[in-house]
């Protein structure tokens, strides 16, 4: 009897290593699994379906209208989001979500990585006396009333952080300030840091960001 139960006993501590072995090779084959394949924007069907943009955007991006952004140049994640977020009506804009509607995200990747790699057009600032107010206020924000400097998330040079915040640099000023006030107004409720910033501002300070901003390189 005692052999006995040493033999079941020596057989079953022979099996543990095994079972530990049999569920530690899981995760280790999940390790050298082939990594996912994301496809590439086709530019050439981007660019083909930016047509139906061109009106109001320019043919290459560049906005001739200071009632529409320019989208040359600008982070294509950023713009997949905004595209995105017209479809489904988290930011509203009625002609906006008529064209985003009838995308898909394939399209909508295509169409912002095409415009992306267009160069955009520098622009100006034209209000000499606001100028001055526009830059202390994006470089060093509005300290009283906790706004912080836009450079923060938009860069000095106004370039952005890819997928995150923006280019904002050479914009047109009319466009910046429409958007400024619709942050401020809770019209445009994309972004909760922008509606949160904006609502500290005043007319004339958003117009003298707006200014300044149009005129960064």
């Amino acid at each position: 009897m005692k052999l006995f139960a040493y033999l079941i006993l020596a057989a079953a501590a022979a099996a543990t290593p095994f079972v530990a072995f049999a569920a530690d090779a899981k995760p280790e084959a999940a390790a050298h699994a082939a990594p996912l394949k994301v496809a590439k924007p086709d530019l050439a069907k981007g660019e083909a379906s930016f047509a139906m943009c061109a009106s109001c955007h320019g043919a290459d991006g560049n906005s001739g209208s200071p009632a529409y952004p320019k989208l040359a140049q600008q982070h294509p994640e950023y713009l997949v989001k905004q595209l995105q977020e017209f479809k489904s009506d988290k930011r509203n804009n009625a002609i906006m979500k008529g064209f985003a509607s009838a995308l898909s995200d394939e399209d909508m990747k295509n169409i912002s990585y095409w415009v992306a790699s267009k160069k955009a057009k520098p622009g100006s600032a034209s209000d000499k006396d606001l100028v001055t107010l526009g830059e202390r206020i994006y470089r060093g924000g509005i300290a009283e009333r906790q706004v912080p400097a836009c450079a923060g998330c938009h860069s000095p040079n106004g370039a952005g952080i890819p997928s995150q915040y923006p280019r904002l640099s050479g914009q047109h000023a009319d466009y910046a300030v429409a958007q400024l006030i619709a942050f401020r107004d809770g019209v445009r409720k994309n972004s909760l840091t922008m509606n949160q910033v904006a609502a500290k501002m005043n007319d004339r300070e958003i117009k003298a960001v707006a200014d300044y901003v149009a005129g960064l390189h």
